[in-house]
């Protein structure tokens, strides 16, 4: 019997509400590298990164649109400008695609995640209405979410807290999909309970949760423990979400795989290239 990933869900049925975003069904399917699956009814819309795009039905049309695609078409141009804003300074394009379904019946679109990991879908409805996350880890949503910015205000926090001084912030009240690299692990703090994370592996928390840092440990354990001088210390009330492989740490483990040389072997198709290869264990 094939392992499921606890992501890997059936296909969710939702009684429509009334609410801001359009309620979405969705199916999460894939493992290590997933894909979002969203089933559209007539008039629904999703909003989603550009460039995330897997395949769609033809009854569903897609706009590229100025901002975060939440407000419509009644925003008003400062509306659009201020969402673009937003998105430009937690490092997003200022441009999102909206998919509408146009027909009849019931259509799909699909959106995939662009590295290892997990999409992790969350009705904002039921964790307060926001969701505080890492940067760049906003992947689709139903019409209506809003995707601002979090500043971090304590100064050492912004410095060493691993996603800098500005995070994304999610708000609504439907579905949201966050990607995650690795595992995503989900804690549910209590209040005054504490729990220390590496900087780099905190994926997501709800606004409850206090964020704070917290000292390595001595001198010794700093320099050569290799874990940075900074836990990420959380405080509850509130839930956290822990990924086990964030992108800025696979992406320097390959470019130190890769070395000096950019990745090419120079001594390939030779005595001392192949040498060069069993003493580096390349065999």
């Amino acid at each position: 019997m094939p392992f499921e990933s606890p992501w890997q869900q059936p296909r969710q049925q939702h009684a429509r509400t009334a609410g801001i975003a359009d309620d979405i069904d969705f199916e999460i399917k894939g493992q290590e590298l997933q894909f979002v699956e969203i089933e559209l009814d007539p008039g629904e819309s999703a909003v989603a990164e550009a460039g995330a795009l897997v395949w769609k039905d033809a009854s569903i049309t897609m706009t590229t649109v100025f901002g975060d695609g939440s407000g419509g078409s009644d925003q008003g141009f400062m509306g659009k400008l201020l969402g673009a804003g937003k998105r430009l300074v937690t490092g997003e394009s200022l441009f999102t695609t909206v998919f509408t379904h146009q027909g009849r019946g019931k259509a799909r679109v699909a959106f995939a995640s662009p590295t290892p990991g997990a999409i992790l879908p969350l009705k904002l409805d039921e964790l307060g209405g926001s969701l505080i996350c890492q940067k760049d880890s906003f992947l689709a949503a139903a019409k209506g979410v809003s995707i601002g910015i979090h500043f971090q205000r304590k100064v050492m926090t912004g410095l060493f807290g691993g996603e800098g001084f500005i995070m994304q912030k999610l708000d609504g009240d439907g579905w949201v999909f966050v990607q995650m690299g690795g595992t995503v692990v989900e804690r549910e703090l209590a209040a005054g309970e504490e729990l220390h994370v590496d900087t780099g592996c905190l994926a997501a928390y709800t606004p409850s949760v206090d964020f704070d840092l917290i000292t390595a440990g001595g001198v010794k354990s700093v320099l050569f423990g290799g874990e940075g001088l900074f836990f990420a210390r959380l405080t509850g009330p509130g839930k956290v979400w822990i990924q086990s492989l964030p992108f800025s740490r696979l992406a320097g483990r390959m470019l130190a795989a890769a070395g000096s040389r950019g990745g090419q072997n120079r001594g390939e198709g030779s005595v001392l290239g192949g040498l060069g290869d069993l003493i580096g264990g390349n065999v």
